[in-house]
């Protein structure tokens, strides 16, 4: 899959068949519209793209905090996985979001990416004041050489309300029902940083993750069941979400991972943390023995877990 960054270096694409969105998630509603793009792009000998945004509309246009799925990285990979040949990354900002209808067609998709086909939903609005819609999309193809094929209303629908549920999921811990409206296991990304290594201390190490994407979605603080992808390894492991309230009662959340029969340094490592299961809820316990024996115990209730996956 080729990604472009820069809107004044794109290649001449071989009848471009596209589609524009955040595509945060990239869920089991996101994949119905892949799939049709893809198939669209077959049937033209085409090169399917889709172009995205960095950072959130959202958070250039509204400015409010955002709670996204996935950051660009992750969405990229999702991306790959699902057989794209092209997306194109476009930094969103004042200029961008400013563009009339008119500019958004002729001097962005047009003179930029030059589409054969134009997937989008009914519902899509573009340039400045939302003014731009499917109906102008239809109108410009017809002057300018493009074919606008819509997104069926129910497709949309599933997008919405599967967006809506995994958040809400992930933000209650509910991690089987959000793995089912995603079609994966929900996943963050992050560096392995020094903590204070309290754990080693009662026999349980932990990796001290730093998510740098302020708004990527952190799932509820508890103790879940993890698989954790370091380079092209996968071990199993549980995660911490957490308000340590039984060392140091801090206002920050931790996330911190003990990866199971593994004893190798990754401090500056990027590591995957997938979330397998929920676990338990977070305790403040009266000392740190309490805090082992609780440990011990999601250990043994992780590992039935996990090795009943491999």
């Amino acid at each position: 899959m080729r990604v472009f960054y820069e809107l004044e270096h794109l290649p001449s694409f071989k009848n471009a068949v596209i589609t524009i969105g955040t595509f945060d998630g990239v869920h089991r509603g996101h994949q119905k519209i892949i799939k049709q793009l893809k198939e669209e792009a077959d049937v033209v000998n085409g090169e399917s793209i889709i172009i995205t945004f960095d950072p959130h509309p959202r958070k250039i246009v509204q400015q409010e905090p955002l709670f996204l799925l996935n950051t660009l990285s992750e969405k990229l990979h999702l991306l790959e996985e699902c057989g794209m040949d092209n997306v194109i990354v476009v930094p969103f900002d004042k200029k961008f979001s400013s563009q009339t209808a008119e500019e958004y067609v002729k001097d962005f998709l047009v003179e930029k990416i030059h589409p054969h086909i134009i997937i989008i939903g009914y519902d899509h609005r573009f340039g400045k004041g939302r003014t731009g819609d499917y109906h102008t999309l239809e109108k410009y193809g017809a002057q300018l050489g493009f074919t606008v094929k819509e997104i069926s209303e129910e497709v949309l629908n599933e997008i919405s309300i599967s967006s809506t549920r995994i958040r809400n999921a992930l933000l209650s811990g509910d991690i089987k029902s959000a793995n089912e409206f995603l079609g994966y296991s929900y996943f963050l990304e992050g560096e392995v940083v020094e903590g204070k290594k309290i754990g080693r201390t009662i026999g349980y190490p932990t990796a001290n993750i730093f998510v740098d994407d302020p708004d990527k979605l952190i799932p509820a603080i508890g103790v879940y069941a993890v698989k954790v992808q370091i380079e092209n390894r996968t071990y199993n492991g549980m995660l911490g979400i957490s308000l340590r309230p039984t060392i140091e009662e801090s206002t920050k959340v931790s996330v911190e991972v003990n990866i199971f029969h593994f004893h190798e340094n990754i401090y500056g490592k990027i590591i995957r943390i997938k979330f397998i299961a929920w676990l338990r809820a977070e305790e403040k316990f009266t000392n740190l023995e309490y805090l082992q024996h609780a440990l011990s115990q999601d250990a043994i209730n992780a590992k039935k877990i996990l090795y009943d996956l491999d």
